[in-house]
């Protein structure tokens, strides 16, 4: 009954006020160890693999089909890796397998933990998002710290030792991926993003200290590039469950 309870056993909705992303590129063997044996890594040039923090401004999160009024506003942290998986149908899926989950407020730790498997911890963080200008965000529980210049310029190089060639190659590691994966020892849950006119801009990371991300491996992590996204309606669909192989 507990596994059914917390396998997304519900469509949820959401508005993104703000979703910034930064991706970072490791070998291929640096991530292997972090993933369960049914998912595989999803890699550029078979060379190299990517985890990946989101940073979400989020308002009225509910249920899909409840008023707007019972939602809730909150922030998000989000730490994940690129991923592939071969359902038992034979489809090959893309999508991202969830590390560890952040949030502002204690509600949103406890039923994140109910109803998924995302591994919600309650920080406290100070988020500003100013659209033109830039961004900066703190935690003073994680030691997080982001400042980036998200205004629209024509043209903004990539971070330095990226192992992309150009942003358009980069855009396919900058998300939201089609899926979103949960696993456990018997069962591999499915969470479909369904999202609208969600077109990311790439902006300039001034400063990334992103503890979380560090501590993954012993090898270093390479930025490999940065994205945000405004103003994007969002629903996640009702999990999946097929048997895990």
């Amino acid at each position: 009954m507990w596994q059914r309870i917390s396998q997304h056993p519900f469509p949820v909705e959401a508005h993104f006020d703000h979703s910034l992303v930064l991706a970072y590129a490791y070998p291929i063997s640096a991530l292997q160890m972090l993933i369960p044996d049914c998912l595989e890594l999803d890699c550029f040039e078979d060379k190299w693999a990517f985890a990946a923090v989101a940073m979400v401004q989020t308002r009225k999160l509910r249920p899909k089909g409840f008023p707007a009024c019972v939602g809730s506003d909150f922030f998000l942290a989000g730490y994940r890796i690129f991923v592939r998986y071969r359902s038992n149908s034979g489809r090959r899926l893309r999508g991202l397998y969830i590390l560890q989950s952040e949030t502002d407020k204690n509600h949103m730790r406890w039923l994140g933990n109910l109803f998924t498997n995302y591994n919600y911890s309650k920080v406290e963080v100070n988020a500003d998002f100013t659209i033109g200008g830039m961004a900066r965000v703190e935690s003073p529980t994680t030691g997080l710290k982001l400042i980036a210049d998200i205004g629209e310029h024509e043209s903004i190089s990539l971070p330095e030792g990226s192992p992309f060639p150009d942003w358009r190659s980069a855009r396919m590691f900058a998300g939201p991926m089609p899926f979103t994966f949960s696993v456990n020892p018997t069962d591999v849950i499915i969470v479909e993003g369904k999202r609208a006119d969600w077109q990311p801009r790439p902006v300039r990371v001034i400063e990334a200290q992103i503890p979380y991300i560090k501590q993954l491996t012993k090898e270093p992590a390479i930025l490999a590039n940065a994205f945000i996204t405004n103003d994007i309606p969002y629903e996640w669909t009702r999990g999946r469950r097929e048997p895990r192989s």
